[in-house]
Order: structure tokens, then sequence, then C-alpha cells
């Protein structure tokens, strides 16, 4: 495992992750400004440069304005000379994606998840999706930073290992382990919710920002959390369990065991309980033909919403309503600059975000809170993966501290 760790921390030491990241930063940028801005001396960035053009890490491009004597060759990143896989691994598939430097996807593939997985066939699916990845596009194994697993459910990050996956009713899966063995390159794994954070932060609605919190509503309500630009994990590595926050003290039972979750009012398995419950007290809607059509679900939901259904409509408003209440209470607590909502609600923006505003708009203590920008996610079904990906360009890009 040293030797993995070792080979990535080859492309990294302080200036030279000094001078990587300003160049992503401020690309395309001279030698000259190197200097200035990271107030090393001209010699210094000359000779990183040089390391990190040898590395293929960054390239020259154009010349920029002449101050006086020879114009100077402008420095970018390299976007293409290396890639990331990053998985995105759900109750029910695994989706991947194939990035270049600027989280850029190159490809994407999706694979089902059989019902009744066993741990070691979790594992043997995930290595055999990378293996039929890098197979097709092709992929040279040196030019491969790195492979990130956003996992479903409750992951100890340092070991990289999946403690709990509860819609899988697996735990202690020994991801990190397993994959650095099979491809004998750098692995991190964090928990999903956390890595579509990350890769909202670093490419999508949360570029700019200092602090947010990145909202998944599926099948279950969870949250990631930056804080002064770094994911926040907490004491025991379940901050962002917003789904179990209890907003309504004689609401429905949640799979957890309490009342009033979040998750069992807000959710699509709750949404869908509700419908449920409106049709069989004979209330009208389209989600009959869809009952008896096939299963219902969030999906269906939202399509009879899009339709006028006046019974999905409701459902949908109500439950921006709960998330508003579960957001107001984010804010009172972390004050946050963003919040971002994805999963399978942000589909149903048009239905869900009015009531969603307007109850943190009523709710929240003062006036500059009550306007704490909330976005759906840019990086949409592929938010994940993209997550997943950018925990190896975070580590790659991060300017080690010298404490």
């Amino acid at each position: 495992m040293s030797k993995l760790v070792g080979s990535f921390q080859l492309m990294k030491s302080l200036n030279r992750s000094l001078i990587l990241n300003t160049i992503r930063q401020r690309s395309p940028i001279s030698r000259a400004d190197l200097a200035k801005i990271t107030q090393l001396t001209p010699p210094t960035v000359s000779s990183l440069v040089k390391e990190l053009l040898d590395m293929e890490l960054v390239m020259e491009s154009e010349q920029g304005e002449s101050k006086g004597g020879r114009k100077p060759t402008l420095l970018v990143i390299n976007a293409s000379s290396y890639q990331v896989v990053g998985l995105d691994v759900g109750p029910s598939s695994i989706k991947l994606v194939l990035t270049d430097l600027n989280g850029e996807i190159i490809d994407s593939a999706e694979d089902d998840v059989p019902k009744g997985v066993t741990r070691t066939d979790l594992l043997e699916l995930m290595a055999r999706n990378i293996e039929n990845f890098i197979r097709k596009n092709p992929i040279h194994i040196d030019k491969l930073l790195g492979i990130g697993v956003g996992m479903h459910g409750i992951v100890d990050v340092d070991k990289g290992i999946s403690l709990l996956a509860p819609n899988l009713h697996l735990k202690d899966i020994p991801i990190k382990d397993y994959l650095e063995d099979k491809f004998n390159v750098l692995v991190k794994v964090e928990n999903d919710v956390r890595a579509m954070a990350l890769g909202e932060f670093w490419f999508g609605a949360g570029r700019g920002s200092q602090s947010l919190v990145c909202i998944n509503v599926g099948r279950g309500i969870g949250a990631g959390i930056i804080h002064d630009g770094k994911l926040f994990h907490g004491r025991h590595s379940i901050a962002g369990e917003i789904g179990h926050m209890i907003i309504d003290l004689n609401g429905p039972l949640c799979q957890c065991g309490n009342e009033g979750c979040l998750q069992a009012i807000a959710s699509g398995p709750a949404l869908v309980d509700l419908a449920i419950h409106a049709m069989n007290d004979g209330q009208e809607t389209l989600l009959k033909n869809a009952k008896h059509g096939g299963p219902l679900s969030g999906e269906s939901i939202y399509e009879a919403a899009k339709l006028g259904d006046t019974l999905a409509r409701r459902l949908l408003a109500e439950a921006g309503k709960a998330l508003g209440v579960g957001i107001t209470n984010l804010i009172h607590v972390l004050n946050p600059d963003r919040i971002i909502i994805g999963g399978g609600v942000a589909k149903a923006e048009g239905f869900v975000f009015e009531s969603l505003r307007g109850t943190i708009h009523k709710l929240v203590l003062t006036e500059k809170a009550k306007h704490t920008v909330v976005l759906p996610s840019e990086l949409g079904q592929h938010a994940t993966a993209i997550g997943a990906a950018t925990l190896l360009l975070a580590e790659l890009f991060a300017t080690p501290t010298t404490d």
C-alpha cells in the first residue's frame, strides 16, 4: 500500500502542489506571474514547472503579452494526460465515469446490482465493471491517477471500508484494499452524498462557495457538508444523516425506528406510501393507472404532476415543505453559503422548490439567511460518480499543510 501512496505522492510536495493548484486556478499563466503569486523564486518556479511538464501534468499553451522583451509562454493543466475512474455504488446500480483532470466526463457506464448480492459479489462486480471500462477506452494503467468510490451508507474513509450499506443489507466491505490489490492504483472511498457534495463544490453548483450542504433526495435522504472548503465528516462519520432529523414528533414511523424523520415524510418511498393512502381513501388521481400498470414510484408521481394531477402536485409540494423545515434547521445550525438539492427530487424542481423556498423564507430567523441560495444539482445523474473521481483530483491539487 505504501508503494501506491508513494507513487501518488511523487506528484506532490508543498511547493509543487502550490504551483500546480495555482496553474489550475489561474491558467493560462506565465512563470513570472506564478513566482509573484506563490512568492517562490523564479529559479524554483522554473525547476518545478519543468518537473510538472515532464510528468505531463502541465503543458505550455499560447504566448502572453510582452511587457518588454520576449513574449512569455503560458501554462495550463494538461487535462487529458491522466484519467480518473469514479464509481457511484447504490443499492440497485453501479454508475461509472471516466474523467480528465478537469472533471470532464470522457465516458460513462452503468450496471445493475442484483438483489441479494453478497460482499464478494459486490466487490467482483465493481472490479469487473472497472476492467471493462479500462478495456473499452483504453486506459494505460500508468495514466490512471486512481479510482474513487462513492458508496451508499456509512463509510470508514481512512480504511476505505463500507461499514454499513443498509439498503444492500451488507457490512464491512473492504473496498479500498480489494480494488488496490486488483488494479495497483490509489483508491479512495467516501459516502455517496459526501462524494456528490465534493463534486458539486469543485465542478457543479457549488463552485465559488466555501461552505455548502448538498442534499440527495431519493430512496433515502442524506447530505454532504463542505465547511471552509473541506468535507466535514463528524466525530463518528455520520455527519449529514439529515434523513433522520426528526421534524414531526407525531409523524410516520421511519425505518430507523423513530417517528417523524424527514426521510419518512419526503423521500421517494414516503411519497409512494402517502399516494397509496390517498388512493385507498378514494381520491381520484392519474396515479391509479400507474398503480395498475406497474409499481408506483417517485418518478411516476412526478410524471403525473407534469400532467396536472392534483394529488401528485400536492404530494410534491408537501415534500418541498418538509424539506424546507429540514433545511431551515441546517441553516440555523450551519449557515452555509448554498444548499444544493440532488437526486430524483431535483427533476421535480418546478413542483418542489416553490414550497421549499417559501418554507425557508417563512421560518429562517434573519432576513439575509432567509435568502440562502438553494439550487438543483448541476451534475445530475453523474453527480456522485464525478464526486468520487474528485476525491482523487482534490488530493492531487491540494496544497499540503505544514502542521
